[in-house]
């Protein structure tokens, strides 16, 4: 289900507005009604949101679209999940709550806590499940910019994390990112996030046990969880394919499965590993020859392939053209 609770887009309408144009032409161009936007107890197709959120940044010439309205949203937007978020006894009871739980909100996003490989840090990552999902630098900034907004309500409003990832381009000057989010800027990430010092995740919060224990069992009753791996997999397949280790039997070992044991369960859910990782990095490839600069060399690395020829075969068996051509013709499609 790529779908997402209609307070996703609260304050988007007002917003374009004031910008100088009509929400309402915009809304419906994605196909969302507009008395939907701000409704939690309706479901919005992810893509449509993504649609209306880069469509207005276009349409009212405002580059940093996505991160003003993340400004007029927080916490609030998640429903009971950010009650049992800001309930929980730590900020790392929360993280685990709202991984734990996002599918209530949307099961088409994960955010989730993962290692780093500075000592004393930790990663929080954002991504987008939808496979082949349109354009969306701007959703992904609207999607931090919330993150930052719910890291600061848990941690204090002057909270500042290390730093800001970003999986694309800048879409205005580098110090305009500095300025919004109170760290240094990476851009033409792998996966958009933010590296924080693992130390917060002990903060104690203003527990409320009852409420807390209260609204946890709604939430389980409510969520959807994903029956299989092939999320899981697909998971760990973008996180080991640039170290060129990303194979059957070690991701096999992370769920301590035998080999064909995972390949069964694969099966099982009609894919395959081979499936999976071709599905991957095509996806890879299509996001950084269109939201990031990086050269053909530095991407074959990204996609674990030895030599850059193995990504000009790939390029042409995904996208009928080299990898050259591909990026020159979805960057044209992409701003017309």
């Amino acid at each position: 289900m790529s779908v997402v609770r209609g307070t996703a887009l609260s304050g988007y309408s007002r917003l374009v507005e004031e910008l100088g144009a009509d929400p309402v032409e915009l809304l419906r161009g994605a196909g969302i009604r507009p008395q939907d936007v701000g409704e939690h107890e309706i479901f919005l197709p992810y893509r449509s949101l993504i649609v209306a959120v880069e469509t207005a940044a276009t349409a009212t010439a405002t580059p940093d679209f996505g991160r003003r309205l993340a400004l007029r949203q927080g916490i609030e937007i998640l429903g009971p999940l950010g009650v049992a978020a800001r309930t929980a006894a730590t900020v790392g009871d929360a993280f685990a709550i709202v991984e734990t739980f996002l599918g209530a909100y949307s099961p088409a996003i994960s955010a989730h806590l993962t290692p780093s490989t500075e000592i004393g840090q930790s990663f929080y990552a954002f991504e987008i499940l939808i496979e082949r999902p349109p354009p969306h630098a701007q959703t992904t900034e609207l999607s931090l910019g919330v993150s930052l907004q719910v890291l600061r309500f848990l941690l204090g409003e002057q909270y500042i994390p290390l730093s800001v990832h970003l999986p694309h381009e800048p879409l205005t000057a580098a110090a305009d990112y500095l300025a919004y989010f109170g760290c240094r800027p990476r851009f033409a990430e792998p996966v958009a996030g933010f590296s924080f010092r693992t130390a917060a995740l002990a903060r104690a919060l203003n527990q409320d046990s009852f409420a807390h224990h209260a609204v946890v069992q709604y939430l389980a009753g409510i969520t959807t969880h994903e029956p299989g791996m092939t999320q899981s997999v697909r998971r760990m397949i973008r996180q080991l394919l640039p170290t060129g280790t990303a194979s059957l039997e070690l991701i096999a070992a992370q769920f301590d499965l035998h080999p064909r044991a995972l390949h069964r369960r694969l099966t099982a859910e009609n894919t395959t590993f081979a499936d999976l990782i071709d599905s991957v990095r095509r996806e890879t490839a299509e996001h950084y020859l269109r939201d990031t600069d990086i050269s053909l060399a530095h991407l074959s690395r990204e996609l674990g392939y030895a030599e850059q020829s193995v990504l000009s075969r790939s390029c042409r068996r995904w996208f009928g053209c080299s990898a050259r051509t591909y990026r020159n013709t979805i960057r044209v499609g992409t701003t017309s």
